[in-house]
């Protein structure tokens, strides 16, 4: 089931990777509703779920609580970390005394930095399929609603891999390419689980650090950008539409 589920990932990646290209007026509201599923998955489901598994706690604080705050820090770790390199890029482009003109400080000529950062959403990928394995081995319920944070953002997943690496001065076979190993990925992670069960104290402490990196996408990633052109009301109603929805997805497999 796992698997099946992965393979609706990696149709909505192609799809977002698609849509990256004709992208219109209404993408801001498509980010709204993917960032309020996320927050909704992370703090009805997946945080509750983590708590129960994970066992002791651990220098008086839940292991599962210090699990989600270390996946949000390495989430925000790495995300700065590729900041700091693009900034490092753009200031030597800057100093280059052949860089002028309409190329000065544009970051389409640093494709390196884009194939990097792409990796990364490759990474993410994997690390979804793999927590979406490890969600079915819990439960229906609860594979069930992983699957849905999964799929929905991965729209997002396809559209900003396929935009970050043509961003950056790489061609469209490299931007397809990209798109393509980061749509493979949930599959591949899910299958993965097929070849083991998780304990569950493992299964709750990776379940709370995934729940962590979740939360920093959205709140970090996808909301920003949704409201960054459009702050409009109806990309807020789409938002908390999303988590009004998996708490009713919650409630009904409850």
């Amino acid at each position: 089931m796992a698997v099946f589920v992965a393979l609706g990932a990696f149709l909505m990646t192609l799809f977002g990777g698609w849509t990256a290209q004709r992208v219109t007026d209404r993408r801001h509201l498509v980010l709204g509703l993917a960032g309020g599923l996320m927050l909704g998955v992370v703090g009805l489901e997946l945080l509750p779920e983590a708590m129960e598994a994970a066992g002791e706690d651990f220098l008086g604080v839940h292991r599962a609580l210090l699990l989600f705050v270390g996946g949000f820090l390495f989430a925000h770790v790495v995300e700065r970390l590729l900041a700091v390199r693009r900034a490092a890029h753009g200031a030597a482009d800057a100093d280059d005394p052949h860089h002028h003109g309409r190329d000065a400080g544009r970051p389409e000529r640093a494709p390196e930095v884009g194939l990097t950062a792409a990796s990364a959403m490759v990474l993410h990928s994997l690390m979804d399929g793999i927590a979406l394995g490890a969600a079915f081995q819990v439960g229906g319920g609860m594979g069930a609603t992983v699957a849905l944070a999964v799929i929905t953002h991965d729209f997002a997943d396809g559209f900003n891999t396929y935009t970050l690496t043509s961003l950056y001065g790489n061609d469209r076979r490299r931007a397809f390419a990209m798109l393509f190993a980061d749509a493979v990925a949930p599959v591949v992670g899910a299958a993965s689980t097929l070849l083991f069960t998780l304990p569950e104290e493992l299964l709750g402490s990776y379940l709370g650090f995934f729940g962590g990196a979740l939360l920093y996408l959205a709140a970090a990633e996808i909301l920003p950008e949704a409201h960054h052109e459009h702050p409009a009301l109806s990309t807020l109603v789409c938002t908390v539409g999303g988590v009004g929805f998996i708490w009713l997805v919650v409630a009904l497999a409850g």
